[in-house]
């Protein structure tokens, strides 16, 4: 049923962001260590020296491109979520209908495990080039470079699945093979 709202929420987003009109704002770090104007210093205390964290760009009447490109900012996380509980949907269902320790359910595991390892950086990709080709669009001196973003740490947990599901498989083939000699 998640999984199902998750789908929903992307549809139902991508098609009201698409057909918005408003402003779309992006940030960026690249002015990372910029200097703050002198005429109009902040409260702060003497020899402390401060730099700007983030820029905020904002353009009024984007391009079709530039309104695609914001809804490729963060839209791929969504997808990618909504994928991956529907997987673990159908691995639960398995686990339910059929029992843990099946080959049904090992299966599902590494599949599961997969979609994750693979799936992760590519959502990165495209949610970073994106964001880079956003703000490449709006500030030229910027460019536009390839760039991974978000957690890149669930490749781990990815191939973590996909080895749980190798080993459970095994352990259902020696379980097999036990109840054959017996």
């Amino acid at each position: 049923m998640l999984a199902v709202l998750s789908g929903l929420a992307f549809v139902g987003t991508a098609v009201t962001h698409m057909l918005d009109d408003g402003a779309i704002c992006v940030e960026t770090d690249f002015w990372q260590n910029a200097s703050l104007a002198k005429e109009q210093p902040l409260p702060i205390n003497k020899g402390v020296d401060a730099s700007s964290s983030a820029a905020r760009l904002c353009q009024d009447s984007p391009s079709v491109g530039q309104r695609a490109a914001e809804l490729g900012d963060g839209l791929p996380w969504l997808l990618f979520g909504t994928l991956a509980l529907l997987l673990f949907s159908r691995l639960l269902k398995g686990v339910m209908s059929e029992g843990p320790f099946t080959d049904v359910v090992s299966r599902r595991l590494s599949a599961l495990g997969w979609f994750v390892t693979v799936g992760t950086p590519i959502a990165g990709l495209v949610v970073g080039w994106s964001h880079s080709w956003l703000v490449d669009s709006m500030a030229p001196i910027v460019g536009s470079d390839l760039a991974v973003a978000g957690p890149q740490a669930l490749i781990l947990a990815g191939l973590a699945a996909v080895i749980m599901g190798k080993i459970m498989h095994e352990g259902v083939r020696m379980r097999e093979d036990l109840e054959g000699t017996i």
